[in-house]
């Protein structure tokens, strides 16, 4: 069993359930679509940022420009770099940070909630012919057998 995903257990179980049923939602749709169209969707997520990602970015794009400003325009600017690492900080040590919470309510999903979607989306493209199949007739697969079958 895998441990729980701090970020997950910081965001309101509403959210969580929402960003769940849209993926959800993604699977079921593209479960119709060619195997073509099952890869460009797996290529996608192969690229898409995660919340650790996005909190990396935006927590070292803040300090820098914080500490250049304070460089060359005021010290006062140093203050942005004093709040956003400890932040980052608290994020590294707790998982959560005041961020997090804006992100989560734009869609921002974790590396497991995306990873989840890929796997079941290999799943219905068969990547896993070595695992005997999902239904004892030997059907192919729906969107919602793979969604449970790629569920961490």
């Amino acid at each position: 069993m895998q441990s729980p995903d701090p970020v997950q257990q910081n965001t309101d179980e509403a959210l969580n359930s929402q960003i769940e049923a849209h993926a959800k939602l993604r699977v079921g749709g593209i479960s119709i679509q060619s195997e073509d169209e099952i890869s460009r969707r797996i290529e996608a997520l192969d690229q898409e940022w995660d919340i650790e990602r996005w909190l990396q970015f935006n927590a070292s794009a803040l300090a820098f420009s914080g500490l250049l400003l304070g460089l060359v325009r005021h010290k006062k600017y140093f203050l942005i770099p004093g709040v956003v690492l400890p932040f980052l900080f608290n994020h590294a040590v707790n998982g959560w940070c005041p961020p997090i919470a804006v992100l989560r309510r734009l869609g921002i999903r974790t590396r497991r909630e995306i990873d989840h979607e890929k796997y079941a989306l290999k799943a219905l493209r068969g990547d896993f012919a070595g695992i005997p199949p999902f239904s004892e007739t030997g059907a192919s697969m729906t969107a919602s057998q793979a969604w449970q079958a790629a569920r961490p």
